[in-house]
């Protein structure tokens, strides 16, 4: 299923417009995130809310978006353990 989801997404956005989506992403990500940030749920929402704008930014398919922005909250934390300063 996630592979359709994948297929879909590049069809509609194209890779170039994927590729920056996941570039803006980490950035983003690396500038927020802090030791705690897992843990305080204001960070984890500011975090959501630039996720969701870069989303609508890139013309993101709507109705795809929350779902996309858990899976960005729940790579971050897999992910991010090294970046917090």
């Amino acid at each position: 299923m996630k592979d359709f989801t994948e297929l879909i997404l590049r069809g509609l956005l194209g890779e170039p417009a994927l590729k920056a989506i996941a570039h803006e992403l980490v950035q983003t990500i690396r500038n927020t995130v802090t030791i705690d940030w897992t843990e305080r749920e204001a960070v984890r929402a500011k975090i959501r809310v630039a996720v969701k704008r870069i989303l609508r930014k890139h013309g993101y398919p709507p109705d795809k978006q929350e779902k996309a922005t858990a899976t960005v909250l729940t790579q971050a934390e897999l992910l991010c353990a090294d970046w917090a300063g």
